[in-house]
């Protein structure tokens, strides 16, 4: 099975992981993101770091197919922390992943704006960071164009939304 926590930037996504990844014997974490992270440093100087590498086709393309691949040949849970708030990208990689009959639980980690910005400071990122500059996209996206499983995260710790997801799952505590 996948568990994918989906949320805006700043939502809790890799710390809920990581408790998961706890509590879950025999789980795995994989971030789409270090993905994105590999094109741009493998890309010619003029290609690198030229907006958001999920618009490029082959890192959705090639998420999904590492996903599937991992999927297919890991016995335990796959944990994937990644935001995806374009409808496209989300049918591209996480439907297509359901179509092909994966097993997947897809959650949303929801916040109100502020909690994100108290968290995305906590972290060390400015007001005016990538992931603050999205935060509106995101909470649109995730209240119109992608809706799972919401988890409502501003006054509960990281255990307890991992306990919630394990529980919703179906996965004992």
């Amino acid at each position: 099975m996948i568990i994918w926590i989906n949320g805006a930037f700043g939502s809790g996504k890799s710390s809920v992981a990581y408790a998961l990844e706890k509590k879950i014997s025999g789980s795995f974490i994989y971030d789409p993101e270090q993905f994105g992270y590999f094109l741009w440093d493998n890309f010619p100087d003029t290609m690198k770091r030229k907006g958001n590498f999920q618009h490029i086709n082959i890192w959705r393309e090639g998420s999904y197919k590492i996903l599937k691949y991992i999927q297919e040949h890991y016995s335990g849970i796959l944990i994937v922390p990644m935001t995806l708030y374009i409808k496209q990208y989300y049918e591209e990689i996480v439907q297509r992943l359901v179509q092909d009959e994966i097993p997947l639980k897809h959650f949303i980690l929801c916040a109100s704006k502020q909690t994100i910005l108290n968290r995305l400071k906590q972290r060390g990122e400015s007001s005016d960071s990538w992931g603050a500059q999205h935060i509106d996209t995101c909470l649109h996206a995730f209240d119109s164009d992608i809706s799972e499983i919401k988890i409502v995260t501003d006054s509960k710790s990281v255990d307890e939304i991992a306990s919630e997801i394990m529980s919703l799952s179906g996965l004992s505590l």
